[in-house]
């Protein structure tokens, strides 16, 4: 024990020690700073904030005159501004950098190959289109910052000494703020004030992350006085807190009295804006961060851009078109200096230079390169990249229109928050889900307990779940009266007198522009019409006869312990620890409908309490077990230490949470009188006690039953409103035995026991849960015994580990501990094996000596900027040691509907499913049975290791043992095995040195389930296997540890589920269920990635079919860059003729419909292998275009060759079976025509005979020096013309269609198959799958 203690002194001198160095320091590097915001120039990664008053002019000024405002712009441009700079992103994009490199090449005389003003054509119009948009889009920004910008709050006015009406965009840091019910915060603030009595604000985050729930924030300590409004002039402190950063979760700083005492400020006296005041009428507070230093605009990158794999394809395939563009040119270039060299004189067509020299022929085949690169330009398809984005938009319409992904009972349809990677949808390899909220319900009901080594099945409990029919009634409670809302609940409970023009809602601004992603407005988050689980499932828990019993004759006056039976006292003790335990030991709110929160006010002192004192006292003492209170107490160490110099009373922040109850004082000679006596008798007359003037501040006191009657509406009327499903299962149980929590202030835990009345528990800290300890503990001051008492909750497979472990005096104790130890392991074990959701519950009692020896090192630790979390942590783990084990809960968490059969089908088509969770190993196995992913007939391995080197061994073991059973006479490749692997033995798999092993062995498995896995190792999986293995990776989850897994997939899904909005937030596409998964990716992504590959590769078939017929024409144009067509329709051809056909294509093509893709998964396969493109059926598609371009130029050709028509007369035939080659060979490649196609193909060439005879007949100069006059007009009467169109295109696309026919008759893919099972009824096709 000293060695420890050692220890953790070294290691807090060592962490306290960084941060005296650090506060020496003159200067700070914003380099240091852990975020990715840079601080303000004065800033460093400390910031001073100076009150805005008058006796602090000059050093307000003097350091507050670097940091911003409180105005926020999101736009981009400025009237002034708006064209260059709109101009200069324009131009970051290649393709546009391509246009203007043409226009330019076009200006320069000796390779202009078209008139200047028709190649600024096609980008003036990519310009001016994309410029409209980004105009209208930064307008509507502008709007809703003016509208943000010009709500109104009150401000504290140092000249007037009195708060007036500001903007919120004329507050600055420094300023005082007081805000009312329902009102938004404008700025990043430190709670000074709150109406509240207890110093207590509400707040909703729901602009910020999604939750609906109400959070708790503190007025910070050392301002006491909450009896009325703080005056701004009184304050005299200033405050040093961190730099601006984007974590929403921590707030490092210090207030600084003039005293110089420093008083330690953290996240939970920070109001971010954008948040919500709720059931509170009024705070004031000191804004620290202002405009977009605020966490919620440090918050708001945006969407993020993610390339797909679709994509990745694109870009090479286009390098290889610029390698075909610059070979063509080359031929032109070569084939131009060999015509002209074969002349022996200077041919008299060509202009020689103004010197009168003609070019040399290999100056001017130098030239004919860039002028062809013009004349082909079109080659490039740099128009597909915008068509790609029409499509995309157009896909992502149809998937959220999808009655199927939308939920009623949410009114929640899926969110498609990306809009570059739908493709990728159809493409998924491997797929990471975590269990709980995404394959179960997240609506945790308590189901089985264990006491004392004793189980209590709940049977009764389990029979309703099993009945229970999930309709949440709890709508009627809400629908009777005019609110419909939780909001509006909230709203109903305050008293907005005055109430300014801020409280109008973030969302109700957000909805007027859609497309803003502005920090906290970018959520639109549906309000449930009741509190978060609190659904009857969820609150109605029916209690177990057994315990019951137990629980009642223990809380009964009549009741006399066995005393001589050491573990029938020890397990009356720890049945009443257990359930005040579920009811202490979290942070939920409690609330009342339609009513403000109140606090359960301390008896009045001429009141006569529900029991006496004495009595109560008694109760308590008769489950007392000699030596076993604490390891003080075995070591006769007197718990209930009274010294008046400890280090507690010299803390003047501390004085009301650790002051001796006054209730025993000077009375510890009749406490320790009563306690040596046997048990008083039932008439015996309650002590008299004196109650001083202090009682108020006791640790702990006991309501008269009148006071709790008039301050409680009651308890059938209690909310509970907790941040995890977890928490509000064990309130509600403990609820059902009668142990009720009633009341929730910073300082003071009400809890109602059965027969006893209102226990006020001082709370003297929370440590919360979080994912390193995999626990948390709360520590209080018991009212009836004034001891300081840890209880904490936790995974068993920490709890376990921190148990007094120490030897007993008492051999018989020991024992008993030992055996209830083993036998609540049994049980846990027993919990998970059910697929519940297992706890165990702990607690320890703390001597006043070790509890101020404790709060020494804790002090520091709150009151630190530099490792506050690291001291925290420290301070957490030295603390909850020594735990003695009262019990165990199993919670249990159903499945989500339809949860099996979608991943059965995902597994069908041939997506590996890996399912992370923090949970028990046989909870996780017993769930993945349950759901389907692991199967009855398969052998399921198991990875478990406390090293590396047996990680090592084990893993190459199960691979050999894999292996030779695929080799064997049964087995297919990894067909029957599944792994399960904990979440200490992934650490070591995770390792540089065992990782390919690792994921040798998961390439031979099935199924992978790792357990006990933290949301770190989540994100590391997700990437290694990502990386490694080169697959799309799919993540799947609910709540924010599972952010960091989302964002590093390929494409991150987000549940918008129990567990607020987090992963939502942080994903690529939202669902409310699980089962949508199946539709998103089998039908949806399916349809996305063919769709979308036809079409990319018909843009490279078009513009190569089309470019060649230029090519073939230089060989009879001795190269020198003439055209058979005016430029006018050899510019609009791609830009407007063949523009629209493809993106309907994109958009509606369905190669199945969706019943046969959902019967049939295994056709998503021809996804994963990216069968629809590939680099071999990219290069067929170009042999494709070379023989129709050949066809469509030398067919007419020959047709026309000994006659004399002019240049463009040529050229009108191939023009115009270009056109319908290529629209027809649009119809070929279509698996879906309907009235749209056909108005769009028929429409496309409509257009264009309409404009061409247009502009034969009307333009006669526009193509000097060559005319175009009249010669449409003239073949639209010629029988010939038609002819050669018809013929021709016929010739052109005969081979395509032999080759699709042949090849569905002799050679039918599976895709082939599939198509004609929608020709077949149900029973032949059912036949013809069998088969």
């Amino acid at each position: 024990m000293g060695d420890q203690m050692q220890w953790a002194r070294f290691r807090w001198q060592r962490l306290v020690s960084a941060e005296a160095s650090y506060s020496r320091e003159d200067t700070f590097s914003s380099r240091r700073c852990s975020t990715t915001y840079q601080p303000s120039r004065s800033g460093g990664k400390h910031r001073t904030v100076i009150p805005c008053l008058a006796r602090f002019n000059e050093e307000y000024e003097k350091v507050s005159k670097s940091y911003m405002n409180n105005s926020i712009r999101t736009t981009k441009y400025t009237l002034l501004n708006f064209i260059p700079m709109n101009l200069f992103e324009q131009f970051h994009r290649a393709a546009n950098l391509y246009f203007l490199f043409i226009v330019v090449l076009n200006w320069v005389p000796v390779v202009e190959a078209f008139q200047k003003e028709i190649t600024v054509i096609p980008l003036v119009v990519v310009l001016t289109v994309i410029a409209f948009k980004d105009g209208l889009e930064d307008y509507r920004r502008y709007n809703f910052d003016k509208q943000i910008n010009n709500i109104l709050t009150k401000v504290y006015s140092k000249k007037h000494q009195q708060y007036i009406d500001k903007c919120w965009k004329e507050v600055h840091v420094g300023d005082f703020i007081r805000l009312s019910c329902n009102e938004i915060i404008p700025a990043d603030m430190v709670l000074i004030h709150s109406s509240d009595p207890d110093g207590i604000c509400h707040i909703e985050t729901a602009n910020l992350d999604g939750e609906t729930n109400l959070k708790q924030r503190q007025v910070v300590k050392g301002f006491p006085e909450q009896g009325f409004e703080v005056n701004p002039e009184k304050f005299n402190s200033r405050i040093e807190c961190e730099s601006p950063n984007n974590d929403l979760n921590r707030f490092r700083g210090f207030v600084e009295h003039p005293n110089k005492e420093r008083v330690g400020l953290y996240k939970d006296n920070l109001l971010l804006r954008g948040c919500t005041i709720r059931n509170t009428e009024a705070v004031v507070g000191i804004v620290v961060y202002a405009g977009h230093e605020t966490k919620a605009m440090l918050n708001n990158s945006g969407p993020r851009y993610k390339r797909s794999k679709l994509e990745r394809r694109l870009n090479v395939d286009v390098l290889w078109s610029v390698v075909l563009l610059l070979l063509m040119c080359l031929t032109t270039a070569i084939g131009h200096g060999i015509w002209l060299n074969n002349f022996a004189e200077d041919p008299p067509f060509v202009v020689p230079e103004p010197n009168g020299k003609q070019t040399q022929p290999a100056l001017a085949g130098f030239y004919m390169f860039w002028t062809m690169i013009i004349v082909l330009q079109v080659l490039i398809p740099i128009s597909l990249y915008v068509s790609i984005e029409i499509v995309k938009l157009g896909q992502i319409f149809f998937i959220q229109s999808d009655i199927d992904l939308y939920n009623k009972k949410l009114d929640s349809t899926i969110q498609c928050r990306a809009l570059n990677i739908t493709e990728d949808l159809g493409q998924i390899q491997y797929i990471f889900s975590d269990k709980t909220g995404t394959l179960t319900e997240n609506k945790m009901v308590f189901r089985r307990c264990s006491i004392a080594g004793v189980e209590y099945s709940h049977k009764d409990n389990g029979k309703r779940l099993e009945l229970y029919q999930d309709v949440d009634s709890d709508d009627e409670e809400y629908q009777t009266g005019t609110l419909n809302t939780k909001s509006d609940l909230k709203a109903q409970s305050c008293k907005t007198l005055n109430r300014p023009r801020s409280s109008s809602s973030l969302n109700t601004l957000t909805d007027r522009c859609p497309s803003l992603h502005v920090g906290y407005a970018q959520t639109d988050t549906h309000s449930p019409c009741h509190m978060a689980f609190s659904s009857r499932m969820e609150r109605d828990v029916v209690p177990d006869p057994q315990l019951l019993r137990k629980y009642n004759l223990i809380s009964s006056p009549s009741f006399m312990p066995d005393e001589s039976s050491e573990s029938g006292s020890l397990e009356t003790k720890y049945i009443i620890e257990f359930f005040l335990a579920l009811a202490v030991c979290n942070t939920v709110v409690v609330s009342y409908p339609n009513q403000p929160r109140q606090r359960a006010r301390f008896p009045d002192i001429g009141r006569t309490p529900l029991k006496s004192l004495e009595e109560v006292k008694q109760l308590f003492q008769r489950f007392s077990v000699r030596r076993f209170n604490t390891p003080s107490s075995l070591n006769g160490t007197d718990s209930l230490s009274n010294s008046t110099s400890s280090f507690t009373s010299r803390l003047s922040i501390f004085k009301t949470r650790t002051k001796t109850p006054t209730l025993f004082k000077g009375k510890e000679e009749n406490i320790s009188e009563s306690s040596q006596k046997d048990q008083p008798s039932e008439n015996q007359p309650p002590c008299n006690i004196e109650y001083q003037p202090e009682v108020e501040e006791a640790a702990g006191s006991l309501p008269s039953k009148s006071e709790s009657t008039t301050t409680q509406p009651g308890a059938g009327e209690l909310n509970y409103e907790a941040e995890s499903p977890d928490e509000a299962a064990l309130v509600h149980a403990a609820r059902a035995y009668k142990c009720t929590l009633q009341a929730r202030t910073p300082d003071q835990l009400t809890v109602q026991l059965a027969a006893v009345g209102d226990l006020n528990f001082q709370l003297l800290h929370i440590l919360p849960f979080d994912s390193v300890r995999k626990r948390m503990s709360v520590v209080v001051r018991h009212p009836v015994t004034g001891q300081v008492v840890v209880y904490s909750k936790g995974a068993d497979s920490v709890i376990m580990d921190l148990l007094d472990n120490s030897p007993k005096d008492d051999i018989q104790l020991e024992k008993i501990l030992r055996k209830i130890k083993e036998q609540t392991q049994k049980h846990l074990d027993d919990y998970a094996r059910e697929g519940l959701r297992t706890l165990c519950i702990a607690y320890k009692v703390l001597s006043d000596a070790e509890y101020e020896e404790w709060l020494k090192l804790h002090f520091l630790a709150e009151t630190s900027i530099v490792n506050r979390e690291e001291l925290l942590l420290e301070s957490a783990v030295k603390l909850e040691t020594n735990l003695i084990l009262l019990g165990a809960t199993g919670i249990v968490d159903r499945l989500q509907e339809g949860v099996p059969e979608t991943i059965e089908a995902l597994q069908k088509a041939g997506i590996k499913i890996w399912v992370l969770t923090g949970d028990k190993q046989e909870t996780a196995i017993n769930i993945a049975y349950s759901c389907k992913l692991l199967r009855p007939t398969e052998k399921v391995v198991t990875a478990n290791c406390n090293s590396k080197d047996c990680c090592e061994v084990l893993l190459n073991t199960l691979i050999k043992e894999i292996g030779e059973s695929v080799h064997g006479p049964s087995g297919g490749p990894g067909s029957g095995f599944s792994l399960v692997i904990d979440g200490k033995t992934l650490e070591y798999a995770l390792h540089e040195s065992l990782v390919e092993t690792f994921l040798e062995l998961t390439k031979q498995c099935r199924a992978v389930v790792c357990c006990r896995s933290t949301p770190l190792q989540k994100s590391q999986v997700v990437k290694l296997v990502r990386e490694k293995l080169e697959v799309l990776a799919l993540a799947i989850g609910d709540g924010a540890n599972d952010v960091s897994m989302i964002q590093v997939a390929d494409v991150g899904i987000g549940i918008s589920g129990q567990e607020g909005m987090q992963a939502v937030m942080s994903s690529d596409f939202a669902i409310s269920r699980f089962k949508h998964l199946s539709k998103l990716l089998l039908v949806h992504g399916h349809w996305c990635y063919t769709r979308l590959a036809n079409m990319v590769l018909y843009f490279f078939y078009k513009n190569v079919a089309y470019v060649n017929l230029l090519f073939w024409y230089q060989f009879f144009c001795g190269f020198s860059g003439s055209t058979m067509t005016n430029y006018w329709i050899l510019i609009f051809f791609n830009l407007l003729f063949t523009s629209a056909p493809p993106v309907i294509y994109g958009i509606l093509d369905k190669d199945f419909p969706a019943e046969t893709l959902t019967r049939l998964p295994e056709l998503y396969k021809s996804g994963q292998s990216s069968e629809a493109y590939l680099p071999s059926t990219f290069w067929l598609t170009m042999l494709d275009a070379f023989y129709q371009s050949l066809v469509c130029f030398f067919l007419p050709y020959f047709v026309y060759a000994d006659s004399d028509i002019s240049v463009f007369s040529f050229g009108m035939p191939i023009n115009t079976c270009a056109l319908l080659i290529i629209l027809l060979h649009l119809v070929l490649e279509s698996k879906t025509l309907t009235w749209i196609h056909a108005v769009v193909l028929i429409g496309s060439g409509l257009f264009y005979f309409v404009f061409a005879v247009i502009f034969s007949a009307t333009c006669v100069t526009c193509n000097s020096p060559a005319n175009p006059f009249g010669i449409m007009e003239k073949y639209m009467s010629d029988p010939v013309f038609f002819l050669v169109c018809v013929l021709t295109t016929v010739v052109a696309l005969l081979p395509r269609f032999l080759y699709r026919y042949v090849q569905s008759i002799l050679f039918p893919t599976p895709t082939c198959k599939a198509a004609q099972f929608d020709k077949m009824t149900p029973e032949e096709c059912s036949r013809e799958i069998k088969a």
